[in-house]
C-alpha cells in the first residue's frame, strides 16, 4: 500500500470552510462519538491517539450550534493527504469519491408470487476477521472463514450459497421481489423493506462470507454490454433483469455474499448504523479505509459535491467498506430512497481530502495544544 505525506493546512483558511454548515457536521460528529461499534487502529505514522479523540468527543456535548466551527479549528489539526512525492501538485492531492445510499424495497415475511429472492440471516457457522486479522490454514484473502471441528476453512461464494451450500443453517429474514433487488440491498450493505400490510423494517448488514468483491457495474463494462458513460444504478439494474440469464451469470461473479439482521426504523431521517455504530447522516458521514482511520475523525472534502452549494464539505468517518481502500478514498452517504440512489450513482468524482487529527487532550482547565510538531509536518503516514 503506497504511503501519503500529510501537509499541515489552517483549517479556517481553506476555501468554502466559512460557508459550510458547521452545526450539521457537528452533529454528525456527536452521533458518530456515541457509536457502539469496534474502532480500527489509527494508521501509522498520524499523530492524534484514541484517548485526543475521546476527549474531543467530550468537548463536543456542550458546544451550541453556532460554536460548531471554532470548536473543530480549536480541538483539531487539519492535514491534507497527499500522495507521495511524485507528479504535479495538483495531481498529488487527487484522491477519489464515490457515494452510497439505503435502498428503499418491497418485501414480504413470507415467499410467495413476486417475492421470491430470500434475505439470509447470519449463520452460526460463520467467523468473521478483524481488520488485519489471520487465521491458521485460511489464505489472508478471505476476510471470514467456515467453522469446523479441524478450523477456519474458506465460506462458500456467492454461487455455492445460492445452490444450498448452508443446508440447514438457512435463515431467510423475509423474501424481496428477485434476486436485482437482493443483489443491490447486499452491494449497498442496508435498506429499508416496506411489507405488504404497509408496515416498515430496517434490514441491516451483520457480516460476509469473506469472499473477493468484485463490482457488477466493472463486469458489465467490460463484457461490453454497457458503456462506462452514464453507468447508474437505475441502468444497469434494468439491464439486469432485461437480460435475467447473464444477469444470473454476472452476479454470481461478485463470489461475496452479505447476510443481514433487521430492526425497527426508529428515526425516518436517519440512515442506518455504519460501522461505527451509529445512525448514518446523509452528506455528513463517510465510509473511509477501516485498516487505516478511525471512525470518529472528521474530513474536508476539497471540491464541489453534486447538488451542495459551496467549494468544501465537512464529513465523518463512520462507516467502511471493502471498496474503500487509501488514504484518500471516501464514500458518502447520501441518503434514503430512489432520489439519493440517482445521487450516490452521479457521485463518481476527484476530491481532495484534508483529514482533521484530535490535538492533545488538555489538562484541566487549559487549552487545547497545537499538535503541528516539525515532525508532524515532514511526517509520512504509511497507511
Amino acid at each position: 500500500m503506497p504511503g501519503a505525506v500529510l501537509e499541515p493546512v489552517a483549517l479556517a483558511a481553506l476555501p468554502g470552510w466559512r460557508e459550510d454548515d458547521g452545526a450539521a457536521a457537528l452533529d454528525a460528529f456527536r452521533r458518530t462519538c456515541a457509536g457502539s461499534g469496534p474502532n480500527p487502529p489509527q494508521a501509522e505514522g498520524v499523530t492524534g491517539s484514541p484517548a485526543d479523540l475521546a476527549a474531543a468527543c467530550a468537548a463536543a456535548a456542550d458546544v451550541r450550534p453556532e460554536g460548531a466551527k471554532g470548536f473543530f479549528e480549536a480541538r483539531f489539526s487539519a492535514y491534507r493527504i497527499l500522495r507521495p512525492a511524485s507528479g504535479t501538485e495538483p495531481e498529488r492531492r487527487v484522491g477519489f469519491l464515490t457515494g452510497y445510499f439505503e435502498p428503499e424495497l418491497t418485501g414480504s415475511l413470507e415467499p410467495g408470487p413476486g417475492y421470491t429472492a430470500p434475505v439470509l440471516a447470519r449463520p452460526d457457522d460463520l467467523v468473521s476477521l478483524a481488520p488485519g486479522e489471520t487465521a491458521p490454514g485460511l489464505d489472508p484473502i478471505y476476510r471470514a472463514g467456515r467453522r469446523t471441528e479441524t478450523g477456519l476453512v474458506p465460506y462458500p461464494d456467492r454461487a455455492a450459497i445460492e445452490d444450498g451450500a448452508l443446508g440447514e443453517r438457512t435463515r431467510p429474514l423475509l423474501w424481496l421481489r428477485d434476486s436485482v433487488d437482493l443483489f443491490v440491498l447486499q452491494v449497498q450493505g442496508s435498506g429499508r423493506v416496506r411489507l405488504p400490510d404497509g408496515r416498515g423494517m430496517r434490514v441491516l448488514y451483520d457480516g460476509k462470507n469473506g469472499q473477493p468483491y468484485t463490482s457488477i457495474g466493472k463486469l458489465l463494462v467490460n463484457e461490453g454490454h454497457l458503456p462506462i458513460n452514464g453507468l447508474s444504478l437505475e441502468r444497469w439494474t434494468s439491464w439486469l433483469r432485461a437480460h435475467p440469464d447473464h444477469a444470473r451469470r454476472l452476479m454470481r461473479m461478485n463470489q461475496s455474499y452479505i447476510f443481514f439482521r433487521t430492526e425497527p426504523v426508529t428515526d425516518p431521517a436517519l440512515g442506518p448504523p455504519g460501522a461505527a455504530g451509529a445512525p448514518l447522516s446523509p452528506g455528513r458521514t463517510m465510509a473511509v479505509d477501516g485498516n487505516l482511520w478511525r471512525y470518529g475523525l472528521p474530513f474536508w472534502l476539497e471540491g464541489k459535491l453534486p447538488g451542495q452549494p459551496g467549494r468544501g464539505h465537512l464529513v465523518v468517518a463512520a462507516d467502511t467498506g471493502s471498496a474503500i481502500v487509501g488514504p484518500a478514498r471516501g464514500d458518502l452517504y447520501v441518503g434514503t430512497g430512489a432520489a439519493a440512489g440517482r445521487a450516490a450513482g452521479d457521485l463518481h468524482d476527484r476530491m481532495g481530502f484534508v483529514v482533521l487529527i484530535p490535538k492533545p487532550a488538555p489538562a484541566p482547565g487549559e487549552a487545547p495544544k497545537d499538535a503541528s510538531a516539525p515532525e508532524a509536518k515532514a511526517g509520512e503516514a504509511r497507511p
